[in-house]
């Protein structure tokens, strides 16, 4: 007879070899998942959830996904769980989540959150277009929750959205766009041609005005004396929640003599989630109709 300390030694092995198959397995049973009770640890799964009419159970940083996201809103009854890189795993356990999805290389460790319950990332980029890749990734969960003829109203939604307002920019020329937000005192954050809004641009037939350097996020910081290069521009600047430090920065000399100020081409905009998907995209393209649509 072999000894039963062996016999536990033997299933703990066994256990911990199959442990990323059976994860594999879990996460395919799309259909014993509760809808009702899946947590998004960051917020482009936010969004792809609603945008399948689902509602999260837990989202990571209410507070600040109101101030930068906006748009859409959050139920009440959404459930905040803490920080996007340190959701509160007390909680979580307490809570007892069906599923969890996360951002693909961003947050905890996936071991982490595995002792909660199984889950699954979803990415934003390629680092060339994430619109693209939204799309990609909504039709992604979709499958996996059996969402498909949701997604598929959504993505039609989409393409209506952007087919209705193309003739709004038809006589606006050839002036570039400039897509902005203030981070700090001396900073801002400047949006390249791999960033979630380059092809609504691209569809509306506007030029993003920057050519400098750019990150994989589409994204980069900047200091605010660099944007006086830019002349002929119109610049949108994305608020979220900083009223102050704007009124601060538009009061300064520096900020009187930019040609775009001067020349009463700058304009503030809500709040639009920069690394999201469709629904931040047409959101974007909502917000852009209003800034610069119907104008020359």
């Amino acid at each position: 007879m072999l000894d039963s300390t062996l016999i536990s030694r033997r299933r703990l092995l066994t256990a911990l070899a199959l442990s990323p198959l059976l994860l594999k397995m879990n996460t395919a049973r799309a259909g014993t998942i509760d809808l009702n009770r899946i947590v998004a640890l960051e917020w482009l799964p936010v969004e792809l959830m609603l945008a399948l009419g689902i509602t999260p159970y837990g989202v990571a940083d209410v507070p600040n996904y109101n101030l930068w996201v906006n748009e859409p809103r959050l139920p009440e009854s959404v459930i905040d769980i803490g920080l996007r890189t340190e959701p509160n795993l007390e909680l979580l356990t307490l809570m007892k989540p069906s599923f969890l999805f996360w951002s693909a290389g961003y947050g905890p460790s996936e071991a982490t959150m595995a002792r909660i319950a199984p889950g699954r990332g979803f990415t934003f980029s390629d680092g060339k277009k994430p619109l693209t890749m939204a799309k990609k990734s909504i039709n992604d969960m979709a499958h996996f929750l059996n969402r498909e003829s949701q997604a598929k109203q959504h993505l039609d939604e989409f393409d209506a959205l952007i087919d209705s307002l193309k003739p709004r920019f038809a006589q606006r020329g050839d002036r570039p766009l400039l897509m902005v937000t203030l981070l700090d005192a001396r900073h801002m954050l400047v949006f390249g041609k791999n960033c979630l809004f380059q092809e609504v641009l691209d569809s509306f037939g506007i030029r993003n005005a920057w050519d400098g350097e750019m990150t994989f996020w589409g994204s980069t910081t900047v200091g605010i004396d660099r944007l006086a290069a830019f002349r002929d521009v119109d610049v949108l600047c994305f608020d979220h929640g900083n009223e102050r430090e704007m009124q601060s920065l538009m009061a300064t000399p520096l900020w009187q003599a930019m040609p775009f100020v001067r020349a009463q081409r700058f304009q503030r905009a809500p709040a639009v989630w920069f690394y999201g998907a469709t629904l931040s995209a047409m959101h974007f393209a909502r917000v852009l109709d209003n800034a610069l649509g119907g104008r020359a």
